[in-house]
């Protein structure tokens, strides 16, 4: 559901029940440490996979034939050690050192896109509401709701069970404008975060003072432009390190999981592990999955526009869209819930394209 922020009315209600019959499966939020875990649990099951917890993979030294880098230990004392490898897939996030040491390489230059714009990330358990009615019915429902504002909004759902209301806040950069690109995250301010929402209705007033004094962390929200090439000799860039998204369309780590699940697809059908076929497979990945992530990447930077509009024409035709929706008609302005954009997500298998192809797209490499 999607709410003025200031009154709490709704702007449009989409059902989302009918996901499961369309496409297989239910519609589910959930903990990110959940989907972590579910994840972890479900590498243990392979004794081939290792985990080497405690250490940071830094200094990329060869990007091929044999990837190596250097593995700093943080235990006190320890010393870093070279890894090599067949295939080295780089996951380290939207502060790649990978990222960093590919393009300085290949002479591309891609800089950090600055979005103006960061984030609270707030858990309020159970136990803290129990007297609170409104907000017990709020955490006992299984709705999403996003109450939105100038510049701002609020997603609100809940989690563990429905033991956690877990709130994600999208409001403009203030904390971190003159910070360096190295910062991402600060220690937060109650009264700065109460005041970032002071306009917004009552019920999101209160929920918002049940966060601890001391517990406020504010994230900066960034992205960069898109990149020339995701792969070089056997390194390939994966999820945050080559296509970080703002989280508009719930996309950032399951594009990431899509990216895996192509590199899955491909390197299960390499007809040798030589440098080269390596480089091949890693090449149809990248045909299978960049065009796809950059397009929603641009379609979650598109609906934030939409959500944060100020008074205006522009919002004036948001909000008739709105009217129209809720009249049984018309598109939804928040691209998230939109059953066209749900198709384009949801019914798009990426393993399939993947494996139905790899022949052509290897041969064309």
């Amino acid at each position: 559901m999607t709410v003025d922020g200031a009154t709490d009315t709704e702007h449009a209600y989409v059902d989302l029940r009918y996901i499961e019959d369309t496409y297989g499966y239910k519609h589910m939020v959930g903990h990110r440490a959940s989907l972590a875990n579910g994840l972890y649990d479900g590498c243990k099951q392979h004794s081939a996979i290792k985990f080497h917890f405690g250490i940071n993979a830094d200094n990329v030294d060869s990007f091929g034939p044999r990837p190596s880098f250097t593995a700093n230990p943080r235990a006190e004392g320890a010393a870093p050690f070279k890894v090599e490898c067949d295939v080295l897939l780089a996951a380290d996030g939207i502060k790649s050192v990978t990222r960093t040491e590919m393009l300085k390489r290949l002479g591309i230059d891609v800089g950090v896109k600055d979005t103006q714009q960061a984030a609270y990330r707030i858990m309020i358990h159970k136990e803290q509401i129990k007297d609170d009615p409104e907000l017990l019915a709020l955490i006992n429902s299984n709705r999403v709701t996003r109450w939105i504002g100038e510049k701002r909004h609020i997603i609100a759902y809940a989690v563990s069970n429905n033991t956690i209301y877990n709130l994600s806040t999208t409001q403009p950069d203030t904390n971190f404008a003159a910070a360096t690109n190295a910062t991402y995250t600060t220690k937060g301010s109650k009264p700065a975060m109460m005041g970032v929402f002071s306009d917004f209705c009552p019920m999101v007033q209160r929920m918002l003072n049940y966060v601890p004094e001391g517990e406020v962390c504010e994230w900066k929200l960034r992205v960069h432009e898109p990149l020339p090439t995701w792969v070089h000799d056997s390194v390939a860039l994966v999820g945050d390190a080559c296509h970080p998204t703002l989280p508009h369309l719930a996309q950032g780590a399951a594009q990431a999981i899509e990216d895996g699940a192509v590199l899955g697809v491909v390197l299960s059908k390499l007809p040798d592990t030589t440098p080269e076929s390596i480089n091949k497979a890693l090449r149809v990945y990248e045909k299978v999955r960049k065009s796809r992530a950059e397009a929603l990447v641009e379609m979650a930077t598109a609906s934030g526009r939409a959500l944060h509009l100020g008074e205006g024409a522009a919002k004036e035709e948001r909000d008739k869209q709105f009217a129209a929706l809720r009249a049984g008609k018309g598109p939804v302005p928040d691209k998230w819930a939109d059953a066209d954009v749900q198709r384009e997500i949801y019914g798009f298998d990426c393993t399939k394209v993947a494996a139905d192809n790899f022949n052509e797209y290897f041969s064309q490499m």
